[in-house]
């Protein structure tokens, strides 16, 4: 569901307009930008409002502070027929990694899997959005990725030792669009803090604790947490112990490993004097890419049919609340989708009005208004 005031409503072709001449602006080379724009509008247009054009304002500090390099182009530095390393220059994330999957995908298309993982990246957005790129050609497709942004605080301990180490999973079936699992490993992501408080609305009691493991609620002072301008900051998921917190605390770490000390990234808890850390300006994030081919396993069609019948199955479980009826993952997204396809990306008065002064500063056209 939209978690966003439904006014204004913006149309995607021109909030893609106005996020692509930022970039270039910048200094992106045009197609870079035109493609970094589609993944970000898409994830606007499937209601996962905190990694789109929410992002600028991030990606724009990030860009003053010499932490991102918007002329990278990403290159393959190693490679097998089922692996590659690609080295991303340390631009945004969102075009290496469409690169990255797609360089996974005609592997695995040839050798049944495929493995692709990236280093010296940034921000690439939502994860499903490369899950679903491997989905759509046929594969299954499942993606992660780290970043330099400690926020997520270990069970037990008093600061953050994490991102939000997103994974996403995304599976081809026939009759149903596919099956998209997009989650981080947190309680909630970093930017639906920030929707809180772009909204002016309070923070829910479990997302945030602060360095005595007590609720934040609100959201100024959440955003804080999430900054790392003070000890705390966002639970891993299952928020408490008493709910297994330490079960999301080990997933982050799985993602950690496969994103960063596979592909020889930096880990975001390297502290700032070590020589890694001092060795390049740039996040040097690691993000990983697997694709699967189920015609490796399966006969053709046979598990996009057998997919369908259980996602039939599972929509078909009686509701506790028949107004509620249960759900696949990537219904919601897909619902967000159709809906704002046609009637526009909601955007509050409050972001609109930072990403005019993000175009203003960048000295493009303002087309939102």
């Amino acid at each position: 569901m939209d978690t966003i005031s439904p006014l204004p409503l913006v149309p995607a072709d021109r909030l893609h307009r106005q996020i692509e001449t930022i970039l270039v602006a910048w200094g992106m080379d045009q197609a870079i930008a035109a493609a970094t724009a589609g993944v970000m509008v898409d994830t606007d247009l499937r209601g996962i409002d905190s990694h789109g054009v929410t992002m600028l304002l991030g990606y724009e500090e990030r860009l003053h502070a010499g932490r991102l390099n918007m002329q990278a182009v990403p290159r393959v530095v190693r490679e097998s027929p089922v692996t590659a390393l690609m080295d991303a220059g340390g631009g945004l994330g969102h075009y290496p990694s469409l690169s990255a999957m797609d360089l996974a995908i005609d592997k695995a298309r040839r050798m049944g899997v495929a493995l692709v993982a990236v280093r010296n990246s940034n921000h690439y957005g939502a994860a499903g959005a490369y899950a679903l790129r491997a989905a759509e050609a046929g594969l299954i497709g499942i993606t992660g990725t780290g970043s330099r942004t400690r926020c997520v605080v270990p069970t037990g301990a008093r600061d953050a030792m994490f991102a939000t180490n997103p994974i996403a999973f995304a599976a081809p079936t026939r009759r149903n669009r596919p099956f998209v699992l997009d989650m981080a490993t947190s309680t909630v992501a970093v930017g639906k803090v920030n929707i809180c408080w772009l909204n002016d609305r309070p923070v829910p009691a479990g997302w945030v604790v602060d360095e005595q493991g007590r609720a934040v609620t609100d959201a100024e002072a959440a955003r804080r947490y999430c900054l790392r301008l003070v000890e705390g900051g966002v639970t891993p998921l299952g928020g408490l112990p008493a709910m297994s917190s330490h079960k999301g605390y080990g997933l982050a770490a799985m993602i950690e490993i496969l994103s960063t000390q596979l592909s020889g990234a930096i880990y975001c808890g390297t502290a700032a004097d070590d020589p890694r850390a001092k060795a390049t300006p740039y996040d040097d994030l690691g993000h990983f890419f697997l694709a699967v081919d189920p015609r490796a396993f399966r006969p053709d069609g046979a598990f996009e049919d057998e997919l369908d019948e259980m996602m039939d199955l599972l929509r078909a479980a009686p509701p506790v609340d028949p107004a509620k009826p249960v759900l696949v993952a990537g219904d919601p997204e897909w619902a967000n989708f159709d809906r704002r396809r046609v009637d526009g990306i909601p955007m509050p008065v409050k972001l609109v009005e930072h990403v005019q002064a993000i175009a203003e500063r960048a000295g493009v056209a303002f087309v939102l208004g």
